[in-house]
């Protein structure tokens, strides 16, 4: 009896490590590239070390680590090959994601995103030098953007894909392409334009759209 009522409570504390870990990585705690210890990861995410053992294959199997026997754990290197594979998964997926926008977003979804970028772009023309805040906001547009076309596919193994794929992709713009005021309005506009296609319903113009989009966003990554 024991076993079956702790079955139901052990997937929300596998969900709340790997949320840790994940946290850790985006504020900067975990660094793409560092070495360390068993010991040091689980005093980091507060967790128990037999919690840390059981999250350990999830984050290996998704790239997000390196289990070394003897040397310790290496958090996921930013490199070109990682950086290349991490696009080109993108790239596959939100191809998909537009066509099945396509076919289903409601204008009334397409609408309100695009009033929320042109937003954005019209507040920082008035900003000489926005604050920090302004650009994270600015990025929870961008995320948000991506997480709705996504979602638009109703294909829950493309989502869960997507998911572990966009860590990856934002840990790179935390490492090289922060949006800033010179590339925000770039970004944004390449969204703009994506919208612009699938408020039109035109399959292949969206898909031309999403896919510079991701080029663009790629060639910024691999250029610093």
């Amino acid at each position: 009896m024991a076993d079956e009522t702790s079955r139901p409570a052990a997937a929300p504390l596998k969900t709340a490590a790997y949320d840790r870990f994940q946290q850790a990585l985006l504020q900067g705690r975990l660094r793409p590239g560092q070495v360390v210890s068993q010991k040091e990861l689980v005093s980091l995410l507060d967790m128990s070390i037999g919690a840390l053992r059981e999250l350990l294959p999830r984050l290996e199997a998704e790239g997000l680590l390196t289990v070394m026997p003897q040397r310790g754990i290496q958090i996921t290197v930013i490199d070109l090959p990682m950086i290349r594979d991490a696009f080109q998964l993108r790239m596959a997926l939100e191809r998909e994601a537009v066509l099945s926008a396509v076919r289903k977003m409601p204008d009334e979804v397409l609408g309100g995103q695009e009033t929320l970028h042109r937003s954005i772009l019209e507040r920082l023309d008035r900003q000489a030098a926005p604050p920090p805040e302004f650009f994270d906001e600015g990025q929870d547009v961008d995320s948000a953007f991506h997480d709705v076309l996504i979602a638009a596919t109703g294909n829950e193994l493309m989502v869960q894909a997507y998911n572990v794929n966009s860590i990856r992709i934002r840990l790179i713009k935390l490492d090289r392409i922060k949006l800033t005021k010179h590339t925000l309005p770039s970004a944004f506009n390449d969204h703009l334009a994506v919208i612009a296609a699938l408020k039109a319903r035109d399959a292949a113009a969206a898909v031309a759209a999403i896919e510079a989009h991701v080029r663009n966003a790629r060639d910024r990554a691999i250029e610093l």
